[in-house]
């Protein structure tokens, strides 16, 4: 967006009421703000939009929404940018819209955005584009709390920064006492990445490397906050989901994050890596041990895994 007003000569700040002093004040913001006209050329894009996304101003002002830079996707994985974008739809109707969507952030992990949009308009009331105003919905509080115990306890993988597996058998032991006292049910998930060692052999071990990094962050930026994810060993992870209720929670959930991270993509050296996950995953049994629950959980991942990957056998 271009400044209409001019600075005050041998003054420092922008002048309050001009569009230069509101740009100061929306780079101030911790949210995403950007502007796009009535083509859906992005016109503005604030500090916070820089910092949620990745890309910086340069990479984007001048692009259209419709090129699909971000890629928002709603949980289910349909492209939003293309087909039912909430921008066009506003600039159309001149309806405010909210909406929670998925966009592909620069380093290629999914991140959960709160997304509401409103219609620009000139003093007579036509419309002249969009404001978009996007903040991160991934629960950052919750998640620096975790973080910070995980460290403190060494409960941290140093790759991925998730939980490690001892603190995944921690957190499980601790389910199943709930289960035993108050008869609370839980939901455990194995994840693998598919053809891992082929990536590793042809790309090298580095990218493999920030492949088990963007899975990590797509899965663990994805869960609600009392929920755990961890990487259980090698390209192997673990999801361990409280307050389900019934089969078809866990399932609702594990999809999701399985159709989040076939949305992902590792940039590699002028490469773009597609990544997917063969899943398993169940609900807990009054019988059951941790053992016995994890083995059942990684049989379903093995028939995952044999039925060709990128699917979810759940029990």
């Amino acid at each position: 967006m271009q400044s209409l007003t001019k600075r005050q000569p041998g003054g420092n700040r922008p002048q309050q009421g001009s569009s230069a002093f509101f740009e100061e004040l929306l780079d101030n913001l911790y949210d995403g703000v950007y502007y796009v006209d009535l083509d859906r050329r992005i016109t503005y894009w604030n500090k916070a939009a820089e910092t949620i996304t990745g890309y910086s101003r340069q990479e984007i002002l001048g692009k259209k929404c419709s090129d699909n830079i971000l890629r928002h996707v709603d949980e289910r994985g349909t492209c939003l940018c293309l087909n039912t974008c909430p921008l066009a739809h506003t600039i159309a109707d001149g309806q405010p819209r909210q909406i929670s969507v998925y966009l592909h952030h620069k380093e290629g992990h999914r991140l959960p955005v709160l997304v509401r949009v409103s219609p620009l308009r000139n003093g007579r009331g036509r419309i002249l584009g969009a404001v978009e105003i996007f903040s991160d919905n991934s629960e950052m509080v919750a998640a620096l709390q975790r973080l910070q115990e995980l460290q403190h306890l060494a409960y941290l993988d140093t790759l991925t920064s998730i939980a490690n597996r001892r603190y995944l058998e921690v957190f499980l032991e601790a389910r199943f006492n709930e289960l035993s006292r108050f008869g609370w049910v839980f939901g455990l998930l194995l994840a693998d990445i598919d053809h891992f060692k082929e990536v590793n052999d042809r790309y090298g071990h580095q990218a493999g490397d920030l492949m088990l990094q963007v899975v990590a962050r797509t899965m663990a930026k994805n869960c609600r906050s009392f929920d755990l994810v961890g990487r259980w060993g090698g390209d192997e992870f673990m999801g361990i989901f409280s307050h389900l209720g019934k089969l078809q929670n866990l399932k609702t959930m594990t999809e999701r994050l399985r159709t989040l991270t076939a949305k992902s993509s590792i940039p590699w050296r002028g490469h773009s890596i597609s990544v997917t996950l063969s899943l398993g995953a169940a609900m807990v049994r009054p019988e059951d041990t941790a053992d016995s629950l994890t083995q059942r959980v990684d049989q379903l991942l093995y028939e995952s895994k044999r039925d060709g990957g990128n699917c979810l056998h759940l029990l």
